[in-house]
């Protein structure tokens, strides 16, 4: 099948058991069993439930992968994998990822001997120079978050297994609809399926997906083990809206290049972050990589602080919220939310500023989007 096909038919088709064309909720803690020893495919839903499963097996198909496992929240996913390493092992990372995820190694698994340098994930020769002999994991997002730099994943996977390391790629901002990156030899794909794999800004929940049976192996022992695994309710409320991703992408990306072009013409605008932009650094790589440019633009506006408070305040379509990948436009600031927990040193070196603001594009009348765009920077420009 064909993705749009596939994101609408699911891994499995309809309900085996009724017939049903939408897969039920299995909303079951526990299966009889049919006999001592023998049970009918599942046991208990912290193993394995029914409608988690058509969730892991769709997502996996999507990314083009074997295998597939649902979370609680992006954030359990991540921190599942990370229980793939052991005491004393290293990790690269890249500088300018997603604030939640530096917390994680620096704040939390850094406390159970893991290690961490962070680096321009870009750069080849700094990855070879910051390999050590303890270094087994290679950890970066597809297009980094909040400044939208594409990274090179062919380049990723040959430096990494050159050396036998395990790749992570998070790939939750381009999903598998613009970039799958097992092709390119990725190990694991993580996702936060709260974003726009659910799309509808009303559940969280997070996904790894891997072609490795033997990483698959490990990946089913720890969710079942760490018990981080998402509920069937929230698995499909996920799958309904895999359902519309292509066109919902489409439309995201179709507004997100309007507001990139708006904001890089208006005169309140310092700087545009927006990879189909000529401008951005990654422009040319997101040409050669990924099927579309995403539906995420940030900007730098003049007069600080002020006016970025004042921008914030007053756009009425962008609500100011966390998160990203919905239907619903949002605007946040990347420095005192979602990349909060960043030291203020570091975040500024990965070129996270004070004055940046980040967009997720919905996919409202684009007309009625920009006439709010403008009116905030207007009001922000009065400080």
């Amino acid at each position: 099948m064909r993705f749009e096909t596939e994101a609408v038919h699911g891994a499995s088709g309809p309900d085996p058991l009724t017939g049903a064309v939408v897969p039920p909720v299995y909303q079951t803690s526990t299966f009889v069993f049919e006999d001592v020893g023998k049970t009918r495919g599942y046991d208990y839903s912290r193993t394995s439930n029914p409608t988690r499963k058509e969730l892991e097996l769709t997502i996996a198909a999507l990314e083009g992968a074997g295998h597939g496992f649902a979370f609680a929240t992006g954030m359990a996913a991540e921190s599942t994998v990370m229980h793939l390493l052991k005491q004393g092992d290293h990790v690269i990372a890249q500088e300018d990822l997603y604030g939640g995820t530096y917390r994680l190694f620096e704040s939390v698994m850094n406390r159970f001997g893991l290690e961490f340098t962070f680096l321009d994930i870009n750069d080849r020769r700094s990855i070879e120079k910051a390999i050590r002999p303890n270094t087994r994991m290679v950890w970066f997002e597809t297009v980094s978050n909040p400044l939208l730099n594409v990274v090179d994943i062919q380049m990723i996977a040959d430096v990494a297994g050159g050396h036998g390391l395990l790749t992570v790629a998070d790939n939750t901002l381009p999903t598998p609809y613009l970039v799958r990156p097992v092709e390119y030899g990725i190990d694991l794909v993580v996702h936060s399926t709260t974003k726009y794999l659910n799309g509808h800004c009303d559940v969280v929940g997070g996904a790894v997906v891997t072609a490795s049976p033997e990483l698959a192996e490990r990946m089913q022992f720890l969710s079942n083990a760490l018990g981080t695994c998402a509920s069937p309710f929230d698995c499909w409320l996920v799958l309904r809206g895999i359902r519309t991703l292509p066109i919902r992408m489409r439309q995201h990306e179709e507004n997100a290049r309007a507001i990139a072009a708006f904001l890089n013409a208006h005169p309140a605008v310092k700087e545009v972050f927006y990879p189909g932009l000529p401008s951005h650094p990654s422009h040319q790589l997101a040409a050669r990589l990924l099927k579309g440019f995403g539906g995420m633009v940030s900007f730098e506006i003049h007069g600080g602080i002020p006016s970025v408070n004042s921008f914030l305040r007053t756009v009425k379509y962008f609500a100011l919220a966390e998160s990203l990948g919905g239907v619903h436009s949002l605007a946040e600031h990347p420095a005192t939310m979602s990349h909060a927990s960043m030291p203020e040193e570091f975040r500024k070196n990965a070129g996270i500023n004070d004055d940046l603001i980040r967009l997720s594009i919905g996919i409202e009348n684009v007309d009625d989007l920009i006439e709010d765009l403008s009116r905030s920077l207007a009001a922000g420009q009065r400080q």
